[in-house]
This record gives structure tokens, sequence and C-alpha cells, in this order.
């Protein structure tokens, strides 16, 4: 896809790689809405580019409906679509309520749903558009605690599998990004689960957001941001008993140093 002149709505845009995606999209000639729940962030990296930020609680159907109309009132027609917006919170099994269960639902898989319901028909009507998905490695490969991320992020990779198979021939592509670790607000919440050693090379946000450039521009589904992420999904594939093996003894390498630090 050609970028210059399009119409870039990015959610979860206040910070991250949804700031640096912004930025880039920016750079390349398109008009970009800046979204996001803490509007003073967005506003920020509007100014910035000479965008529009628009504050939403993606979790909310009713607010991301409204925020869609006053994007298109302002910009016209979304021309890219990138859901980005994303909270990684919970545990195990045991020790997560449903509550943080029920939230992470709704902004990691249903503001996807809201959003796309939103802009998908006027894509289809003249038949272009793109629709860009940020899921994790995570939704492919699991990760060690944070269960509701792991769960719900497999969901966004359903989701844009499903929406690429079912409309790429009618016009409306799709790209999936799902990274490794990436300098962000979340690795530095989430903590050691992600750590070097564990999630590969760290990345910038400017790293992935010249990688999701590229991929819109030549209409990529899998944005990967390390290589080593390709030998991990084929060793999964070739071998899952093998694959949930080594998962298991990275796990108890996790716990026995969770252990060391308590102790220290």
């Amino acid at each position: 896809m050609h970028i210059e002149g399009k119409t870039v709505l990015i959610t979860g845009a206040g910070s991250g790689i949804g700031a640096a995606c912004a930025k880039a999209f920016a750079a390349c000639g398109a008009s970009v809405a800046v979204v996001d729940r803490n509007i003073a962030a967005a506003k920020q990296i509007a100014a910035e580019i000479s965008g529009y930020a628009y504050e939403c609680d993606v979790s909310d159907q009713t607010a991301v409906e409204e925020m869609i109309q006053a994007v298109e009132n302002n910009c016209g027609d979304i021309d890219i679509l990138f859901n980005n917006a994303g909270i990684a919170t919970g545990a195990g099994l045991l020790d997560t309520e449903v509550e943080v269960w029920e939230q992470q639902w709704r902004v990691n898989v249903m503001s996807h749903v809201f959003t796309t319901r939103c802009v998908l028909p006027k894509m289809l009507a003249r038949g272009d558009g793109y629709l860009i998905q940020t899921a994790s490695m995570a939704g492919y490969l699991t990760s060690h605690g944070l269960l509701p991320y792991a769960v719900t992020k497999h969901a966004v990779v359903g989701f844009a599998e499903w929406m690429s198979i079912t409309y790429h021939d009618a016009g409306v592509r799709t790209s999936l990004l799902t990274p490794l670790g990436v300098k962000t607000p979340m690795l530095d919440a989430v903590g050691s689960a992600f750590s070097d050693n564990v999630a590969g090379s760290v990345s910038t946000p400017e790293q992935v957001a010249d990688m999701v450039i590229e991929a819109v521009q030549e209409e990529r589904f899998l944005i990967l941001t390390d290589p080593i992420a390709q030998s991990w999904l084929e060793r999964k594939t070739n071998d899952l008993e093998r694959w949930l093996s080594g998962m298991r003894r990275m796990q108890a390498k996790i716990e026995a140093s969770k252990k060391t630090t308590d102790t220290s």
C-alpha cells in the first residue's frame, strides 16, 4: 500500500509502539489520528506530527463508535486502522480475579472488534483498506506467567488471520504485529518474564515502527520483530511435545530465579 495521503488511526498511540508508529506514518505523508485513554499523551504526540488527538477507552463500545465518527468527521474515511492498544495484567489461573480477565478481554480483543466493525463497511464498499492488529509472540508461543495476556493475544492472532482470509480478496489487507521484547512502559511493568534471556533481544519502538511501515508497503501479513521468533515458531509447529518440554524447562528457570531474588 502507498501510505502518502492516507488517513491512519492508531489506538494506544500515546506512548511506546503506538507513538513511534504514529510518527513513522506521519513521516510517510499520512494524516494520523492519535488515540489514547491518556489524552495529554495523545495531544503531545499529535502536536509533534501535526496530527489529531482523541481520548478513548477502547474497552467501551459506545466510546469507540463515537471516537471513530469524530475521526471521520475531521479527517475523512479511515484508510489504515491500527489496533495497537493493549494491557498486560494478571498472573496465573488461581491468582487472577475474573474482573481482570474481563478487562483484559475487552481491551486486548473486543476493542479490535469494536473498531473494525466501524470501519470495515466503508473499506469493503470502496474495495480498499488496511487493518493492523498488535498481538504478541505470546499469542503464538504463549508466555510464562501473565495467563490472561497470553490467552487474549492468542485471540488477536485468530482474529487477524480470519480477517486476512475473509477480506484480502475484497481489497482489505491485514497485518499482524507480533513483538518479542520491546522497550515500552508495558515491558517495564511486566518485568523479568520478558527479559533478554527469555524473549530474545529487546527492540526499540522506533525499530518496530520501521518494520510496520515496511510490512504495510509490502502488504505482508506477519510482522516479527526478532529473527529468532521464526525459529521458535518452526520449532513449535515441527515438534509440539519437544517445544512444550522446553517451555517447561524455561518456566523452571524463571521460578528458580525468582526464589534467588526473593532470598537475596
